[in-house]
């Protein structure tokens, strides 16, 4: 009995003690909780200097610079094609030959009625100058009566001479006189002729040079150095000339590969970066693994709707779709087998930056101006974030930087971006740790809570 008395309070103090620690424990534990209750867990990047450059990038396809779809000029059937598609000519080699009886034979009625005009012309020619030998003659007859007559009337004034002789020096000089003027008037006569003998020739000329225009375009010659990139027509076809609102037929496509271009569709939000003379990397989907220098050589000036592919200038009215422009970069060293039509990614670097102070673009965040004042805390930012405007809604760009284990929202000024990295003109400093994500924390993360920073791969997780 006496030692059953003495063990019951030595266990009733241990059973308290026990109690005590669990006490204690559960106090340090929900205490460790609440502490940890409020701390977000985030990732982390450094701001670092490093050279950077500004990339728009857009998707086309190869064109040569030069090219040319040769079409039909006249109504006929094709006799002879002299190539082949994929071959190379040169400038003035024979490429197609059309039906061309009846325009030859047009020709040859044309120059025959020229040589015919040309020898009216001759005649009325050696008909003029007769004629003009004829006025000069009857100018010297008529002077010779004039004297005649003249010495006459003195002669008969003196009585010196009969009256009949008198009356025969008359009518010498007035017949004179008719034949000079008959004279003046075959000359003026033959000058008509000439000036109508001469036109005569100008129009079988005319007519000539028609009917030779006629006959040229029923051949077709290279009007440069290039390849028979397409050639949709056969020996024996029959081609037509196009007219209002209806194409003729194409023959073929002469393009120079010379000098190779891709024309590449520009977002019209990048267009205004874009500038002549920029650098640019090509991609060929038929070349994998490969890039091309090039330059920025054109970029256009209307806008072309995505969805349709025509201009805005050729709309009639406005529209809301997503709009590209064209631009065209040249290759500076194209493979020698590269087509048309092939399709073709450009990259052309808009800005660069050497040591510039960089952040992941992820990091950048915006927040109203009333998100940033602290909880229960009315009016305005201006101490902490300068604002443009009284409106507490207005949105400030900024990234979170770790300071004492605190996320702080810092306002930043940016300037070019690269393909993950942007830069940081004002509000940060090098080596300055800035949140980076997740994407989720980013978006909800309020300016002075509390942090955990791990950099462990991000387990996947699905984000709205």
């Amino acid at each position: 009995m006496g030692t059953f008395g003495w063990r019951k309070p030595y266990w009733k103090k241990i059973a308290i003690g026990a109690g005590a620690v669990v006490a204690l424990l559960a106090v340090a534990g929900f205490t460790v909780y609440q502490s940890r209750k409020n701390v977000v867990t985030v990732q982390t990047g450094k701001a670092l200097r490093q050279d950077l450059a500004a990339v728009v990038s857009a998707s086309g396809e190869i064109k040569p610079k030069t090219y040319v779809n040769i079409g039909a000029n006249a109504f006929g059937k094709i006799t002879k094609l002299y190539v082949k598609e994929g071959e190379r000519v040169r400038r003035g080699q024979m490429l197609a030959q059309l039906e061309n009886v009846q325009p030859e034979a047009d020709v040859n009625a044309m120059q025959a009625s020229l040589d015919a005009a040309r020898t009216d012309a001759l005649a009325a020619e050696a008909a003029l100058n007769t004629a003009q030998a004829d006025l000069n003659r009857a100018k010297a007859d008529a002077e010779r009566s004039e004297l005649d007559w003249t010495r006459a009337q003195g002669l008969y004034k003196a009585a010196l001479i009969a009256r009949s002789d008198f009356d025969s020096q008359k009518a010498a000089h007035q017949t004179a006189v008719a034949g000079l003027a008959q004279a003046q008037a075959r000359v003026a006569q033959a000058k008509a002729q000439k000036e109508s003998a001469d036109r005569r020739v100008s129009q079988a000329g005319a007519n000539l040079t028609h009917a030779t225009d006629v006959l040229r375009k029923t051949t077709y010659q290279a009007p440069f150095d290039g390849v028979i990139t397409n050639l949709p027509v056969r020996e024996g076809e029959t081609v037509v000339i196009g007219i209002q609102n209806s194409p003729g037929s194409t023959l073929m496509t002469l393009a120079d590969m010379s000098v190779i271009t891709a024309e590449v569709k520009v977002d019209e939000t990048d267009i205004v970066n874009v500038q002549l003379g920029q650098p640019a990397q090509v991609t060929i989907d038929a070349i994998p693994r490969k890039s091309f220098k090039a330059v920025v050589t054109e970029i256009g000036n209307n806008a072309i709707v995505r969805s349709t592919g025509v201009s805005t200038s050729q709309q009639t009215s406005s529209s809301q779709e997503a709009k590209d422009f064209k631009v065209v970069v040249t290759l500076q060293d194209p493979p020698e087998d590269l087509r048309p039509g092939l399709t073709a990614t450009a990259k052309i670097t808009t800005a660069t930056r050497n040591k510039a102070l960089t952040i992941p673009i992820q990091a950048l965040t915006v927040r109203q101006q009333e998100d940033l004042l602290p909880k229960g805390e009315k009016g305005s930012v201006e101490a902490a974030v300068p604002q443009k405007s009284p409106s507490s809604k207005e949105e400030i760009q900024g990234v979170f930087v770790i300071r004492n284990r605190k996320a702080e929202f810092v306002p930043v000024e940016t300037g070019i971006a690269g393909t993950t990295d942007i830069e940081v003109l004002k509000g940060l400093g090098d080596g300055d740790e800035i949140v980076t994500g997740s994407y989720k924390v980013l978006r909800t993360l309020r300016p002075g809570s509390s942090v955990k920073v791990d950099n462990s791969a991000p387990k996947k997780e699905e984000e709205t």
